[in-house]
């Protein structure tokens, strides 16, 4: 059984059991988190929302907090003596899946 739910402006297809990565939420490491925003449930039954499937949600555990690796953003204009260094690290939570409630 799977599931596609909705995180941050984003869509992730997820399984019971896997960890993942999603843009930052506002909790713990160690809490549970339950995301309501499914989209989509597949398996033995397969159900649609529309846009999200109604009773259905999924249960997650927070394992850590973090940030990605650095990106280096480097805008250049040539023969105008502009330029610009700025780094970036995204922060995300990492997650582990445990149940898919549908």
């Amino acid at each position: 059984m799977y599931a596609i739910i909705e995180t941050g402006g984003k869509q992730v297809k997820v399984e019971e059991g896997q960890t993942v990565f999603v843009e930052k939420l506002e909790a713990e490491a160690g809490e549970s988190v339950t995301f309501d925003k499914v989209l989509f449930v597949g398996g033995d039954d397969v159900k649609v929302g529309s846009p999200y499937v109604d009773g259905a949600t999924v249960a997650a555990k927070v394992e850590k907090q973090g940030r990605q690796k650095k990106v280096t953003v480097f805008k250049y204009k040539p023969k105008k003596n502009y330029h610009r260094k700025q780094g970036h690290r995204q922060p995300y939570t990492k997650v582990t899946i445990e149940k898919i409630n549908a």
